[in-house]
């Protein structure tokens, strides 16, 4: 069977999808890969073919502020009405029109999609091809029990939180998606699809896609009264590996021993200023009798270094994350899904400290689930950094939690399981 895999030329939603399409190309299907240029290199090591975007724009983590100046001032809901906008559904024609062109070329049988690119209704329908939509954040169909979007809220407890999540829901739909949910009507408009009233704009993926793949345990999403039965959750669906005997990052590696260690990140987009995260948690943590480990994402590392020469704290652009969480104590993050599966599914526990980007949503199910402490702001202090990594060592019960956890990662192949919902939508056929 032709498979075309179809993402956006964002790391944190190519990456986890690398897994599956391997393991689709290792049963023998016709496995092609549209996305952004950037990712040629990646594709080309992994023997997947590309086509890469003709009329889309190329949105990465390193050029949103160059194509979009204004951005860079936007903060909390503007800017995430911004992104959702210009970001997500300013794309879908151009990624529909590449798409009906590139069959030529490519006669695909199915598509699993970055569900951020929002072409579930046009393919399925106008191109009459069924959809695999790849969830890389967590589950975003709207559910009465479910929080809304973008303000980092936990299930309500009392009458209260009720009512003021009830206010938030409709400022989250009627305000900060409406720019981007108006796009997305003219667009699908423009083809003669009409776009049902009820719901939101970040059902579509779940309604018109034959199957969902959802990355993540469920136990890390919030309880639903409705399930629905396309969403299988899949378990940390991690960036292909190519297996290798010489893994660096151990404890054998030359590093200082000390009883702790942290990893600290701030991402692959928000991580231009330093100040918001980095930083602070290193002012928290460099006192501690602990190794720190720092992954920059390639910005600012020596200027890092400089300001922080001591011997506990290593500074790197890049880190092995998978192999640091075999002996890490805490991940201090800002939030990014990816990372915080990784942490989990190595039974390490966080402190986790973001809001754009849908981070405070994630933020909020870690510490719901009980794995990790948020603290509900990008530009956390330091006295409360360490405070709360302080808890995390303390206190077993969030080393038991994140522990617990990672076995529920361990009770399946998440990469087997994900290959198996795309080839239940192709058939007996497809076998």
């Amino acid at each position: 069977m032709n498979i075309l895999f179809a993402s956006q030329a964002v790391d944190g939603h190519f990456n986890p999808m690398t897994g599956v399409a391997v393991r689709l190309k290792e049963r023998g299907h016709n496995v092609a890969w549209y996305t952004g240029p950037v990712f040629a290199e990646k594709l080309g090591q992994l023997g997947i073919s590309q086509f890469p975007f003709r009329r889309a724009i190329e949105h990465r983590a390193d050029n949103l502020n160059e194509l979009y100046p204004e951005r860079a001032k936007l903060k909390g809901p503007r800017a995430i009405g911004f992104d959702g906008e210009k970001i997500f559904a300013s794309n879908i024609t151009n990624f529909f029109e590449d798409l009906r062109e590139l069959q030529q070329d490519f006669p695909f049988d199915v598509v699993v999609a970055d569900s951020s690119m929002f072409i579930q209704r046009l393919v399925s329908h106008l191109l009459g091809k069924p959809v695999v939509s790849f969830v890389a954040v967590p589950n975003m169909e709207s559910d009465p029990l479910v929080p809304p979007l973008f303000f980092g809220f936990k299930p309500p407890r009392n009458p209260g939180e009720k009512v003021l999540q009830t206010a938030a829901g409709l400022l989250s739909d009627k305000v900060i998606l409406r720019p981007a949910s108006l796009s997305y009507r003219r667009q699908h408009a423009a083809y003669g699809q009409e776009v049902p009233r009820h719901g939101r704009l970040t059902d579509e993926p779940y309604r018109c896609s034959a199957a969902i793949i959802q990355t993540g345990p469920e136990s890390l999403d919030f309880p639903r009264r409705n399930v629905n039965a396309k969403v299988h959750y899949v378990g940390a669906l991690l960036p292909y590996r190519v297996p290798a005997a010489d893994r660096s990052e151990t404890r054998d590696n030359g590093w200082p021993s000390y009883p702790n260690t942290f990893l600290v990140t701030q991402g692959t987009v928000d991580n231009l200023d330093h100040n918001k995260l980095i930083i602070p948690a290193l002012e928290a943590v460099k006192d501690m009798d602990a190794l720190v480990i720092v992954a920059t994402g390639g910005r600012g590392t020596e200027a890092l270094k400089a300001r922080y020469p001591q011997p506990n704290i290593i500074v790197r652009d890049y880190v092995d994350f998978a192999q640091v969480f075999e002996f890490a104590d805490v991940f201090i993050s800002n939030g990014g899904f990816g990372g915080v599966q990784l942490s989990l599914s190595k039974g390490v526990p966080l402190v986790v400290a973001g809001i754009n980007e849908g981070k405070s949503d994630v933020n909020a199910r870690v510490e719901y689930a009980g794995v990790g402490i948020s603290l509900r702001t990008e530009s956390p202090k330091p006295q409360d950094i360490a405070k709360a990594v302080t808890q995390v060592l303390t206190d077993p019960g969030w080393k038991n939690n994140a522990r617990h956890m990672s076995e529920q990662f361990k009770a399946q192949d998440p990469a087997e399981a994900a290959a198996d919902v795309v080839e239940g939508v192709l058939g007996p056929a497809a076998g």
